[in-house]
């Protein structure tokens, strides 16, 4: 600490600005589909709990298994592995459904498994990139990186409230 900012210190003033520019870290909890790891926005996680498998809603799409009564409320489950095209799903003592809270609504969405929590800083997430009209990347809002892992950042509130989910009603968002 120089002479003056002791000084100024000693007679109650503030300390001297620094010219650091403050990082936003965000966090996100990894977990993986097929080969890929995948990441969401931590804050939108509720819960964490085991597969079970959920009651069938007639003519429901394929990637919804059905609902399951969690604590009263009924929520509508997710099959991530069907939605995205990445073959079936063979559940197993590491697959989970992350219960989710999205626009008000609870959904849960079944994963192969949970990896851990991973803050990540501005520099460690990657704009997404550029794909053609083939490919659905609207839901993906970038990449982030961690040593040599990549995981692939979704703004799981857009793509649970998209309407080829059919999970809510239009009119209300």
């Amino acid at each position: 600490m120089t002479q003056t900012a002791q000084t100024n210190r000693g007679k109650g003033a503030a300390p001297p600005q620094t010219q650091a520019v403050a990082v936003q870290a965000n966090e996100f909890l990894a977990f993986t589909l097929g080969s890929e790891e995948y990441g969401v926005d931590i804050l939108k996680v509720q819960e964490i709990r085991s597969y079970e498998e959920p009651t069938a809603i007639a003519n429901a799409p394929a990637f919804i298994k059905g609902v399951v009564n969690l604590r009263g409320v009924i929520v509508p489950i997710v099959d991530m592995r069907i939605k995205f095209s990445l073959g079936s799903s063979n559940y197993n003592q590491f697959t989970v459904v992350i219960i989710l809270n999205v626009a008000r609504r609870v959904v849960g969405m079944v994963v192969d498994s949970v990896s851990d929590v991973l803050e990540l800083s501005s520099a460690q997430i990657h704009a997404a990139p550029e794909f053609g009209a083939s490919l659905e990347a609207e839901y993906i809002t970038g990449l982030g990186t961690v040593d040599r892992r990549m995981l692939i950042l979704m703004d799981i509130e857009k793509l649970m409230l998209s309407a080829d989910m059919a999970l809510s009603d239009p009119a209300v968002h």
